[in-house]
């Protein structure tokens, strides 16, 4: 009687852990980030009665007879499945698409968590909810060295972008070949002029709209001259085409030569993109380089990690980069709380490097990993738990009662 009350304890035991478990993973249903975990049961020795024996040539052989001693918890393993996607909207929100844990310093101690809801401190430092700081790399002029040391991610909110002046641009489109050119006595035919501008930044960042007028001169040949507020820049210079591609036949090269105290040169315009085809005339400036004096506005998450500064010139550049790390087993990290995890003895080392390598998931801004924890999974058992612990109660209870009758056989 008394081995099968022990039983019937260990029983309790094990069933009051999986109620504990199955609590716990209830109660973190909408807990960012946050994975379930599941109780394993194992038995543990069992007590040999009769020993078994081995057949012979007279007699068979007959089995062990042994009885459990009851059960135990073998382990409690947590489940790293993907939760669901939570849409936010915030600029700071991160969610891991795949494997992987963002790396955060919490005093002098490394943690990894998968919730992604990160703020800024007073510092612009990217940090939990609890101030854990999230780790990455830093860029310097715009360059990301993901080989170096992690450390804090700062958002340098004001920081200045510095003017450029522009150097070069270019201009692509197509000169009808039906376009007038200009003639000589009367009647005087006044020749087609077509014109497009760009946007220049001098040395201080003070932008410059500069015009190209092109003036048709004869079959396949026009005249470009640039001007800045209608006062031409330079001398006009030939753009010849070839009548039988269409195509500049002089490599479509034309420099502007700008003049000003803040001008540290010419603008090299390339025009190798125009035609002269027989349909309608349309330019389009491109790649213009150079820009105006910017601050930044706010940034955005790429799925590699790195963050993008908004400047409010319009421009954008990295200013870091997010590390995530990885492991071997990830079972094997021991809970930190506030849903993070430090290294395990059996967890290995964490292995940091950038989002989409080295089996590490990629990333989304302006969304976060949920729980994944299945409430209808969770309720079935949580049912299972309660009708052990109340079985194992039972026979405790008979126990108790064939304990009592045979004292009563005394009386």
């Amino acid at each position: 009687m008394l081995r099968s009350m022990f039983s019937a304890i260990s029983g309790l035991r094990a069933h009051q852990t999986k109620l504990d478990v199955t609590g716990n993973n209830i109660a973190n249903v909408n807990t960012v980030g946050f994975k379930s975990s599941q109780t394993v049961f194992e038995d543990t020795l069992s007590q040999v009665i009769r020993n078994g024996s081995a057949p012979t040539a007279q007699t068979g052989g007959t089995n062990p007879a042994q009885v459990g001693l009851g059960v135990k918890v073998a382990g409690i393993t947590t489940n790293f499945g993907q939760g669901s996607t939570q849409n936010t909207g915030r600029s700071t929100d991160f969610m891991i698409n795949g494997d992987g844990f963002f790396v955060t310093q919490a005093g002098n101690e490394t943690l990894f968590t998968r919730a992604g809801s990160f703020d800024y401190d007073g510092a612009g430092n990217l940090v939990t909810p609890d101030g854990a700081m999230l780790q990455g790399w830093m860029a310097q002029d715009g360059v990301v060295n993901s080989n170096g040391a992690i450390g804090p991610l700062s958002i340098p909110f004001g920081q200045v972008m510095a003017p450029t002046p522009t150097g070069e641009g270019a201009l692509s489109g197509n000169l009808s070949t039906s376009a007038v050119a200009a003639s000589a006595g009367p009647p005087a035919v006044a020749a087609t002029e077509v014109q497009s501008q760009i946007t220049a930044y001098d040395s201080l960042g003070t932008a410059h709209p500069i015009a190209l007028v092109f003036t048709k001169t004869a079959p396949n040949t026009w005249s470009v001259q640039a001007s800045e507020n209608g006062a031409p820049i330079g001398t006009a210079q030939p753009l010849t085409f070839d009548p039988s591609t269409g195509r500049p036949a002089t490599g479509g090269s034309f420099t502007v030569g700008v003049t000003g105290p803040n001008w540290p040169g010419t603008i090299d315009v390339d025009l190798s993109g125009m035609t002269e085809f027989g349909g309608k005339t349309a330019l389009t400036p491109s790649g213009v380089d150079g820009n105006a004096m910017g601050t930044l506005q706010s940034i955005s998450l790429s799925n590699d990690g790195t963050v993008m500064g908004v400047y409010s010139n319009s421009l954008r550049e990295p200013i870091g980069k997010l590390a995530m790390a990885t492991f071997a087993n990830p079972s094997g990290l021991s809970k930190a709380g506030n849903t993070s995890y430090r290294v395990g003895d059996n967890s290995g080392q964490a292995i940091v490097g950038e989002a989409g390598t080295g089996g590490r998931g990629s990333l989304s801004a302006g969304a976060l990993e949920m729980s994944n924890v299945d409430l209808a999974e969770e309720f079935t058992g949580l049912i299972v738990a309660q009708r052990g612990f109340q079985a194992n109660s039972r026979v405790i209870t008979s126990s108790d009662e064939i304990l009592q009758d045979l004292v009563n056989l005394k009386r």
